[in-house]
């Protein structure tokens, strides 16, 4: 089973990976997407979650994108019948949501799930969590010393109440559960050399490509 850590040295189980696409109206523009009006909800195997400093690129694409975000981590199990509030929500980090984006666009371009651009190895990576309650953060990731990716949570169309009571309406929330809240704009190719730093407000992260 695999387990998130938090800065304290507590470790927890993980179960469900949620992810929330289309959630930033500018990275809509930038890949020529249309708004959904609700939350677009995708899944990661378990798998596919990684806590290491090193990923390793699929050998089955030539166009993995990079996509951080604040992620969320669920410590309960909400009730069929109950409102989900942000009280369900044990701690948060930042995370990178890796999208084979030339697997991704044959899939969507022939009706099929995404889940082969989306679910291999090394495609959830994530910090170790803070605990609490996110409010508004600011994200950033840069590549080989250049800034990709940078803004604040608070462009987020669907704020983290809404999304957490989506998800339960339609999947109901269980403790372990993880959500990938969405990305901002400024997504783009990663190749093998790569050195990102992902920025979390003040702390940084620093991961290498193989």
């Amino acid at each position: 089973m695999k387990h998130i850590a938090f800065k304290d040295g507590s470790i927890a189980p993980v179960n469900n990976i949620y992810c929330i696409g289309r959630s930033y109206a500018e990275h809509i523009s930038e890949l020529g997407n249309t708004p959904t009006g609700e939350p677009l909800v995708f899944l990661k195997p378990t798998t596919a979650l990684t806590t290491d400093n090193t990923l390793r690129l699929p050998s089955y694409s030539e166009d993995i994108h990079h996509e951080v975000e604040l992620v969320v981590y669920i410590n309960q199990d909400v009730a069929d019948d109950q409102i989900p509030d942000l009280s369900c929500i044990a701690g948060y980090g930042i995370g990178l949501d890796l999208t084979a984006r030339d697997i991704q666009n044959a899939l969507k371009a022939k009706g099929m799930p995404w889940t082969t651009a989306k679910g291999f190895r090394h495609a959830a990576w994530l910090s170790v969590l803070t605990k609490g309650i996110p409010t508004t953060h600011q994200l950033s990731l840069m590549v080989n010393g250049d800034i990709r990716q940078d803004d604040s949570t608070d462009k987020l169309l669907f704020d983290m109440t809404y999304q957490l009571n989506f998800l339960h309406e339609k999947f109901g929330l269980r403790q372990g559960d993880i959500i990938y809240t969405g990305t901002p704009k400024g997504v783009g190719r990663l190749v093998s050399g790569d050195t990102l730093v992902a920025k979390l407000d003040t702390e940084s992260y620093t991961i290498h490509i193989i």
